[in-house]
Formats: structure tokens, sequence, C-alpha cells
């Protein structure tokens, strides 16, 4: 039967409309270019700035963090296609100018690339 309607077939009428809260937002794609960042206006009036796109990442090296830049995208656990686009996405595998790397967080909701070196050049 159809969804949304009764079994008489009325139809079932919303209440009310969606909160701003509530609305979806665009997924935001964290593409490897020139960085750039966006400040959104979040619950209580906070603000959330979110990555665009990176071309710099922080890396720990030997209890250390480094400014490196990114030079590619090896492979993406969560979907293989990413790594072709060049998608920014945590525990994606990115050679840098100092070795391979790991993404260790989420570089969509927070601002900023880190990563952990996992072979050094």
């Amino acid at each position: 039967m159809n969804t949304g309607r009764k079994v008489t077939g009325g139809k079932y009428h919303a209440n009310r409309k969606k909160r701003l809260y509530e609305k979806q937002s665009q997924e935001r794609i964290v593409m490897l270019r020139e960085t750039k960042r966006k400040n959104l206006r979040v619950k209580s009036g906070a603000v959330k700035t979110v990555l665009l796109s990176a071309d710099i990442a922080n890396i720990v090296v030997n209890g250390k963090a480094k400014k490196v830049k990114i030079k590619n995208v090896i492979e993406t656990p969560q979907n293989i296609f990413f790594a072709r686009q060049n998608r920014l996405a945590k525990g994606a595998i990115i050679e840098t100018e100092i070795g391979k790397a790991k993404i260790t967080n989420r570089p969509s909701q927070e601002g900023h690339v880190n990563a952990i070196l996992l072979e050094q050049k």
C-alpha cells in the first residue's frame, strides 16, 4: 500500500513543519585542494568551523605535531571511489611530503586534518 496513507486511502497530514535544527544539511565533501573553511551557525547560536577543502595535514611525528603538505589520497576504506576523487575522510591513507599517513579525525566536522605517520620516506 502507498506510504503516508491511511487504510481507507486518506492522507496523513503533518501537524507541523520541520524546525531549522531538524532539517538536513548538505553533505560536506572535503577535497584535496587549496584549504577552504566555512563557519556554520549551529544550535544555541554556537559557530562550527567546517572544512570544504584542504592541502595541509597536522601529522604527529615522534610525539610532535608537524604541518605537512598532502600530495595524494592513496586509499579510503569507506568507499574505493573516494580515493579516485581525492576526498579526505576519516581512515583515509594519504601520501604526504614525509611519507604515508592515516587520517584520524573527521575533517568535514572539525575544520582541519589530523593524521598519524604510517611509514616514513
